[in-house]
């Protein structure tokens, strides 16, 4: 995985919300799995799209 990669990935788990973090650390599965699948749709959408931050990289 290249630094820039890395880097966007680092940013999105900064940035995501609190009650993604919340949820993540839930004991109910199916409020985690939500979660999960909320932080893997913004890290994918930052990679494909980029970060307000890597705009003209």
């Amino acid at each position: 995985m290249g630094d820039q990669t890395q880097a966007i990935i680092l940013r999105m788990v900064e940035r995501a919300p609190q009650w993604v973090r919340s949820d993540l650390l839930s004991k109910d599965a199916g409020v985690r799995s939500r979660a999960e699948e909320t932080l893997a749709a913004m890290i994918v959408d930052a990679l494909a799209n980029g970060t307000p931050e890597t705009f003209g990289d």
